[in-house]
């Protein structure tokens, strides 16, 4: 009855669709979910196909601070609409599908996590915006693997301006010293990291190298959406 009052709409366009929580054809054919061969360390798409655990060029050169990464998809077309949508267009219904497709990717990842922590916001833009993306990614994966969810792991002590249009090196100066962990919030020893998206790791790298000096032991990272980029 309610999808007749109210028939279910695509998760990134008002075109409607058999069932909710899903994507028009349109959308989906326009969407890359990352599949096949990935980088192990920041979950990149590669060519072609590979066995076993494979490194990107990048993340050989420059190692981020993170042990094992995932992206569920490319940061483009139907991708970029949906993180955009959540972000900034107060879409929290679409939280529930969108983990969804993070925990499909991140299934081996959430195996060894002991806590599943999401990147921060500082006080003033959580005030401004009313809600931080990442926890509310964070708490449906929670609530799907039954892996706890401490959503105040994690403190951003210093407010940064937006990383758009800065580069590799500016965006990780912008984010140094800027986390800590919470001082009544006991130190697990694998946690897995949630955003919404990751370009050149800066931030995520950030929050594990505050979570590696604080003591903990592995640490992975799990996003909605990546930035491609060559091998």
């Amino acid at each position: 009855m309610l999808d007749v009052i109210y028939p279910p709409r695509c998760l990134t366009c008002t075109e409607p669709t058999e069932q909710g929580a899903s994507l028009c054809a349109d959308c989906w054919a326009d969407t890359t979910f990352i599949t096949g061969a990935v980088c192990d360390v920041c979950g990149t798409p590669l060519p072609g196909e590979a066995d076993g655990k494979i490194i990107c060029d990048s993340c050989i050169s420059c190692r981020p601070a993170w042990d094992g990464g995932r992206a569920a998809v490319v940061y483009s077309g139907g991708g970029r609409r949906a993180v955009l949508s959540l972000k900034h267009g107060d879409r929290l219904d679409m939280a529930r599908p969108l983990a969804k497709w993070m925990a499909r990717s991140g299934g081996d990842l959430l195996k060894n996590a002991d806590v599943i922590a999401p990147v921060p916001l500082h006080w003033r833009r959580l005030l401004k915006r009313r809600f931080n993306q990442s926890a509310e990614l964070a708490w449906q994966i929670s609530s799907m693997s039954g892996t706890p969810c401490i959503p105040d792991l994690l403190v951003r002590d210093t407010f940064t301006p937006s990383q758009d249009g800065l580069t590799r090196e500016e965006r990780h100066k912008n984010q140094q010293g800027v986390f800590s962990v919470h001082k009544r919030r006991q130190v697990p020893k694998n946690v897995l990291l949630i955003d919404d998206v990751m370009t050149t790791g800066a931030t995520l790298s950030a929050c594990a190298e505050t979570l590696r000096a604080a003591g903990v032991e592995r640490i992975d990272a799990l996003v909605l959406a990546r930035v491609a980029r060559d091998a």
